[in-house]
């Protein structure tokens, strides 16, 4: 993983305000890469990112954090060992830190609103997380 990547002060660090608003939808349309969120917004310590996904992601859990996943477009399933959650357009899950999940879309791409403590890796192991990417 390129430690620059999310590794860089928070706008929040550096005492600078946003400019404007994010459109999510212009910020979803500038990268076609899958599981590979994109940092649109820093929040109390926090990365808020985009990301495109299709198909299935790694089994894995966060030791340390909850994930969260809001749905814009599509719809997901998070697989857990005893259940699938399916969510569609405006709705969101939290998985609690510690419980193995996969996210998986298997209907097709999905685009989702991410939100997880700077540095986090999305694997839960940094070994295998992709590079979060500020845009």
């Amino acid at each position: 993983m390129a430690a620059d990547a999310i590794k860089q002060p928070s706008r929040a660090q550096r005492g600078q305000e946003m400019a404007g608003g994010v459109n999510l939808r212009e910020k979803l349309d500038s990268f076609s890469d899958h599981w590979s969120p994109r940092i649109v917004a820093d929040m109390n310590g926090h990365d808020v990112m985009v990301v495109r996904v299709d198909g299935e992601f790694t089994w894995h859990s966060h030791a340390e954090s909850d994930d969260f996943f809001l749905v814009l477009e599509g719809e997901l399933d998070i697989d857990l060992r005893d259940r699938t959650i399916t969510l569609g357009p405006g709705e969101l899950y939290v998985v609690p830190k510690g419980v193995e999940h996969r996210p998986a879309a298997r209907r097709g791409e999905v685009k989702m609103l991410l939100i997880e403590p700077t540095g986090m890796p999305n694997t839960g192991d940094e070994k295998t997380a992709a590079t979060k990417v500020r845009i």
